[in-house]
């Protein structure tokens, strides 16, 4: 599973037109859960971008640090964490990539994947509200994760959940039977990601470096025959 995300200067204007920003976009070039997150939601007709805290806390969450910030697609509909969230919630996180670690010999390299292109890349996830008062609340997610495709797989066993564009209103729609959803959860195509390995600086949430981003290698990515 993924912990960290890299989130900057994303062209989010042309990727969805209609897209209206409640809230700016929360960049960070190398972002960890417990933390506030720029999520895409459908409400009242339209798509909301807008701050949530990574990590899932349901009302009933009684320890903070028990709040999940991934979601296996596995189980989405059988545990009581995620179903409710899995039928009615869900959202979208717009990323530029996100990093995995590789175990080595000498520990584990960590990767940032992106997509082969650079393009955007919206991670499917699953929100709660929390109510603090009768009108105050915190809302937040957790990132959904499937199986790594053959190209990652030798990285990692778990990737988040990329959300093909055309997708994204029938993820979105609270309307949506079941079994549309199920269809959705599959591994991202071998030809659309892509991944290279970084700096071990980004082990360390406290850096926040640009690069963060910048190949310490060449990249791995899908070879069309």
């Amino acid at each position: 599973m993924t912990g960290r995300l890299h989130v900057q200067q994303l062209p989010l204007g042309r990727l969805l037109p209609n897209l209206e920003i409640h809230q700016p976009l929360r960049e960070s070039p190398n972002l960890a859960p417990r933390q506030g997150i720029s999520a895409i939601r459908y409400r009242q007709g339209a798509l909301h971008l807008e701050s949530l805290f990574w990590g899932l806390t349901p009302p009933w969450l009684e320890v903070l640090d028990h709040a999940p910030h991934c979601a296996r697609a596995e189980s989405l509909a059988s545990r009581p964490m995620f179903s409710e969230a899995f039928r009615a919630r869900r959202c979208v996180v717009p990323v530029s990539g996100f990093y995995v670690w590789r175990t080595q010999a000498r520990g584990k390299q960590p990767y940032l994947v992106t997509a082969a292109t650079r393009a955007p890349l919206l991670l499917g996830g699953l929100w709660c509200r929390y109510h603090t008062t009768l009108t105050d609340f915190t809302d937040s997610l957790a990132l959904i994760t499937v199986p790594a495709n053959a190209l990652l797989a030798s990285l990692t066993d778990r990737l988040p959940l990329v959300m093909a564009r055309e997708n994204l209103t029938a993820w979105l729609d609270p309307a949506t039977p079941e079994p549309d959803l199920d269809r959705l959860l599959t591994p991202a195509p071998l030809e659309l990601l892509g991944a290279f390995p970084v700096s071990k600086h980004v082990n360390h949430p406290a850096y926040q470096s640009s690069a963060c981003a910048h190949p310490i290698g060449p990249m791995l990515r899908w070879a069309v025959s």
